[in-house]
């Protein structure tokens, strides 16, 4: 039977949020190592951002079996398993997108991808520096708002990505092959601005 503590375990939740985030970092790094070093070493980046992406899945499992042991916890449940969830949900969309250019059969990488990449790589960057704020509820507002410039610069990004595809003569299989890629990136950049949202709530609520 799991014991119940009434003693708030604040730094060791604020830990593994920050692990949490530093590991989005370095997945996304590996995201861009991948696209700007295409084809060399794609099968064993994609094998360790897999890796990356179950090291997300253990440490989510690790605050949801914290928070559920926790009788008193820094700040409110709900939003801690919100903010768990949307750091994980980070990771499966970029494991999801480096699996796809792994496995549709792409022959180069387009410039706008690469974009892409390094936009959430930058916007991990920021998070993890915001998360870092988290305990004491410090002030993250510039990081929050570079942040959602770089999903401006994501969005600029997938739609001049999809935009060219149909303006070109490129075959009807390589438009949805990069098609869904480029929507598969985006959704890595919407889920880091999810994060952010949640994050940014957080701090208001605890100011």
């Amino acid at each position: 039977m799991a014991r119940l503590t009434l003693i708030p375990q604040k730094r060791e939740f604020f830990d593994l949020y920050n692990q949490a985030a530093e590991n989005i970092v370095a997945i996304a790094g590996l995201l861009v190592d991948e696209l700007d070093r295409f084809p060399e070493g794609t099968d064993h980046l994609v094998r360790e951002v897999k890796e990356l992406e179950h090291e997300g899945d253990r440490l989510t499992h690790e605050l949801v079996d914290l928070l559920n042991r926790t009788f008193v916890t820094p700040f409110d449940r709900d939003d801690m398993y919100r903010l768990a969830g949307a750091l994980d949900d980070i990771c499966d969309h970029i494991d999801e997108a480096a699996g796809r250019i792994a496995s549709y059969g792409v022959v180069e990488i387009r410039e706008q991808a690469r974009g892409q990449a390094h936009v959430i790589r930058h916007a991990a960057a920021k998070l993890a520096e915001a998360v870092r704020g988290l305990e004491g509820f410090k002030e993250s507002r510039r990081e929050l708002i570079e942040l959602r410039e770089l999903e401006d610069e994501g969005d600029r990004l997938v739609h001049d990505g999809v935009s060219s595809l149909f303006s070109g003569d490129a075959d009807p299989l390589t438009v949805i092959r990069w098609k869904d890629i480029h929507e598969g990136l985006e959704e890595a950049v919407d889920a880091c601005e999810n994060a952010a949202d949640v994050l940014e709530a957080i701090l208001v609520k605890n100011r």
